[in-house]
């Protein structure tokens, strides 16, 4: 058997309101075609499918395109779970009828505990889930509310969660699982430098690789680079096919794409496939006379690529239209900034919110106006408010 593993497509993103459509179909038309070349079962979307609950009308018109051309025009399985971006309701739309084309879309936490089969595995999605949500599926499985109130944290929720799926196992089969975490050998602040949210809203960030030792091989999504794999063999995470901001411009990111995944009865091994970026997204750091300087520029992919362009050694009270300058010679400049006595500033207006959790903004919002940090008692407070919205979507 063999599966495409892909995740955090994010449809409908932009970047610093530039529309990532037009990137984002083509990537997908790239994953298309390894998929065929590679004669794949199915392809796993591992969450975070759309970029929010209430995607927009462009959004879902690409979307439903890119799943058209997957499971009715190639007759490719689909195995997709929801992310902590998608709205659950709204996407477990159509669910039941879809699964007759081997569409299988999982939005919900008790959707999760039957598998799908196929002659050699089990498939297991798990979509993205908070305490309450395990704590309200449990309270109508009619567990004693002793042990429903003792789930406080995502890590209490998923080991209970992960006990039950292994009840499940036919022992002849091999087990998969898709599901939308940030998941960790150990505590380990590198990776939420890698991460699409810092948000540790319902403790995203307390996931650890041991919950999820039954599986034969884990299929993640929520991190956008493969390189934050917990698991170099087991336990993988895919990557977004598409940069969504400067710091996956990084070159520590080394590229985007997908896995392939083949299972056999006596191994499971994965194989990176990368994607080819319709326009890069490129970041220069520079001193303001070298950003125009011809022998720098010229070797710049200037207006083929959007860029995100610090200036260094600053001073802009002896420069007028920096902005227009730039553009004149690199073209689209998606984020432009300057550092003047080793502090960086924008000048390029707000700052994508995409890149904040909205934990954070209200953080930011509250120190901006008293001066004081949230308490303890306050950062919970907020972090309830916005638990219970995504129970609302």
């Amino acid at each position: 058997m063999k599966l495409l593993h892909t995740a955090d497509w994010h449809i409908g993103r932009t970047l610093n309101g530039y529309s990532l459509l037009d990137e984002q179909e083509a990537a997908f038309k790239q994953i298309l075609t390894i998929a065929l070349a590679e004669k794949v079962d199915g392809i796993v979307i591992a969450g975070d499918i759309y970029d929010r609950a209430v995607p927009s009308t462009d959004a879902v018109t690409s979307l439903d395109h890119m799943l058209q051309a997957i499971n009715i025009e190639h007759h490719l399985p689909i195995y997709a779970i929801a992310g902590n971006h998608d709205g659950a309701k709204r996407l477990n739309y159509g669910r039941e009828w879809l699964a007759y084309n081997n569409f299988h879309i999982n939005t919900l936490l008790a959707e999760a505990f039957t598998p799908i089969e196929t002659p050699t595995a089990q498939i297991f999605m798990l979509p993205f889930f908070d305490p309450i949500d395990a704590r309200v599926y449990y309270q109508q499985q009619g567990l004693p509310e002793k042990q429903v109130k003792a789930i406080h944290t995502i890590h209490d929720a998923m080991q209970r969660v992960v006990s039950d799926l292994v009840t499940t196992f036919d022992p002849e089969k091999r087990h998969l699982l898709i599901t939308h975490f940030t998941v960790t050998p150990k505590a380990n602040d590198d990776l939420e430098l890698t991460s699409e949210t810092t948000s540790k809203v319902g403790g995203l960030a307390t996931l650890t690789t041991d919950l999820f030792a039954d599986f034969d091989y884990v299929m993640l999504g929520h991190i956008h680079t493969r390189l934050a794999s917990p698991d170099k063999d087991r336990i993988r995470y895919a990557g977004s096919p598409v940069k969504f901001n400067v710091k996956e411009a990084n070159p520590k990111f080394h590229g985007k794409g997908v896995e392939i995944v083949t299972i056999t009865p006596t191994a499971i091994t994965h194989e990176f496939k990368p994607i080819q970026p319709q326009t890069d997204l490129v970041t220069l750091r520079a001193p303001w006379e070298t950003l125009l300087d011809p022998n720098f520029y010229q070797q710049q992919p200037l207006k083929q690529a959007w860029f995100a362009i610090t200036v260094q050694e600053f001073d802009r009270s002896k420069h007028l239209n920096v902005r227009a300058q730039l553009e004149q010679i690199y073209g689209t400049i998606v984020e432009l900034d300057y550092e003047s006595n080793h502090q960086a500033t924008a000048i390029s207006g707000p700052k994508n919110m995409n890149e904040l959790s909205p934990d954070a903004i209200v953080g930011q919002f509250f120190h901006a106006i008293t001066g004081n940090q949230l308490s303890t008692t306050q950062q919970q407070l907020v972090d309830q408010i916005f638990v219970n919205l995504r129970k609302e979507d």
